[in-house]
C-alpha cells in the first residue's frame, strides 16, 4: 500500500510517517514547502503523479484564536475548506481512499451528552466552521472517505497543551486552568496506529477517535500531567493548579464546553480503540522530557 500524507511537519503527520514506515508501507509526505494545498493545480498534479492507494490529510490551519481575526478569515477557509476540497476532488477522480482529520469543533459544544459521529454539525467559531466545510467537501467529492474527529491533541512534534503546562510548571508557582470544558485528549502516536489500521480497510464513514477513558476537564488533565511529571521531577509537585471558569479565562474564539465524543463506532466496526489517556500521557512524558 502506498499512502500520501499531508502536513508531515505537524504532530500527527510526523508520527504517521513513522508508523507507515514501521509497517513496511510506502509513505510519501508533503508539507507546505512541497505542496500548497490551496493550489488546486499543484495538488492535482502532485497526488496524481504519486498515484497513492490512500491519502491521509492532516494539513490544516489550527490556530483557533488567530482564525477569529477578520484578516485571517479567507486564509483559514482557503486552507481548511478549499485545500480539503482540492484533495477530495483528486482522490475522487483517482478512486483512492481519503482519511480526513477533523475536530470536535464541528459541533456547537452544548449539553453534556457525548457527540455521536452522525450528530448535527453546528460550529461555534471560525476554525470549526472551516473544518465543517472541509467535511462537506470530502463527502461531496469522494465516496471512499473516513472522517476522523479528534480533540485535545498532543504529540512529540510542535506545541501542545501538555508541553505548555510542563513549561508553566517550571516557570510559575500557580497555574489557572478552565474546569468547565469537558472532553478527552488524543495522543498522535496512538492515533497514527488507528489511521493506518483504517487505511487497510474499506470501512468508510465518520468516526470519533480520542483516547479512551473518562471524560475530564482541562483542569483535571493538568492535575494528571503534574502528578505524572512529579514522578520524574519533584519540582512539578510545588505548582498549585487553580480551577477557573471559561468566563474568567477569555479567549478570542469561543470554546465548546462539551467536547465529549462517543467513540463506540470504532469497536462496532472492528477497530482497536486508542489506549486510556492516562496511559498515553505516561508514555508521552517518558518520550519527550524524562
Amino acid at each position: 500500500m502506498k499512502v500520501f500524507v499531508t502536513g508531515t511537519a505537524g504532530q500527527l503527520g510526523c508520527d504517521l510517517m513513522k508508523e507507515l514506515e514501521k509497517r513496511g508501507y510506502e509513505a510519501v509526505g508533503a508539507d507546505i514547502a512541497e505542496m500548497d494545498i490551496t493550489d488546486s493545480d499543484a495538488v492535482d498534479s502532485i497526488i496524481t503523479a504519486e498515484a497513492p492507494d490512500a491519502v491521509i490529510h492532516c494539513a490544516a490551519w489550527t490556530a483557533v484564536d488567530a482564525a477569529e481575526e477578520p484578516e485571517n478569515y479567507d486564509k483559514v477557509m482557503a486552507v481548511n475548506a478549499g485545500g480539503t476540497e482540492n484533495i477530495a476532488r483528486v482522490c475522487g477522480r483517482l478512486g483512492c481512499k481519503l482519511i480526513y482529520i477533523s475536530t470536535d469543533y464541528v459541533f456547537d459544544g452544548s449539553g453534556d451528552t457525548p457527540w455521536k459521529p452522525d450528530d448535527r454539525r453546528d460550529p461555534l467559531n471560525v476554525y470549526g466552521l472551516s473544518k465543517y466545510k472541509g467535511e462537506l467537501a470530502v463527502e461531496k467529492f469522494t465516496d471512499k472517505y473516513f472522517i476522523i474527529r479528534i480533540a485535545w491533541v498532543f504529540g512529540k512534534n510542535g506545541s501542545n497543551f501538555v508541553k505548555t503546562m510542563l513549561r508553566l510548571g517550571k516557570e510559575r508557582d500557580t497555574i489557572t486552568v478552565v474546569d468547565d470544558q469537558i472532553g478527552t485528549p488524543t495522543y498522535t502516536w496512538d492515533l497514527s496506529r488507528l489511521l493506518v489500521d483504517m487505511a487497510e480497510t474499506e470501512k468508510y464513514g465518520r468516526y470519533h477517535a480520542t483516547n479512551e477513558g473518562e471524560y475530564i476537564s482541562w483542569y483535571d488533565f493538568t492535575l494528571e500531567i503534574m502528578r505524572q511529571a512529579e514522578k520524574y521531577d519533584p519540582e512539578y509537585g510545588r505548582t498549585s493548579i487553580i480551577p477557573v471558569s471559561s468566563g474568567e479565562y477569555k479567549t478570542k474564539a469561543k470554546r465548546p464546553s462539551n467536547s465529549r465524543m462517543d467513540r463506540s463506532r470504532l469497536k462496532d466496526r472492528g477497530f482497536e480503540p486508542l489506549p486510556h489517556w492516562k496511559d498515553a500521557l505516561g508514555r508521552y512524558l517518558k518520550e519527550i522530557v524524562f
